[in-house]
């Protein structure tokens, strides 16, 4: 999500079949996390989420982690 919000901008809402590469360690090739997929999970399961993951949420601009 943080690639997304410095790409696009907060404002812009995640397409729910969007693919957003992600680089990590010891791949070769960039991992594609279904990023709409795993906001719309996120944002249904909020109230399993720890004061933490919301607050970071919320630095990112989502206005239902608030």
């Amino acid at each position: 999500l943080t690639q997304w919000v410095a790409r696009e901008g907060a404002d812009r809402p995640v397409p729910r079949g969007h693919g957003e590469p992600i680089e990590v360690d010891g791949e070769t090739e960039p991992v594609i996390v279904k990023l709409g997929v795993w906001i719309t999970n996120t944002k249904q399961r909020r109230d399993k989420l720890d004061q933490a993951q919301l607050d970071a949420l919320t630095q990112l601009g989502v206005d239902w982690a608030r």
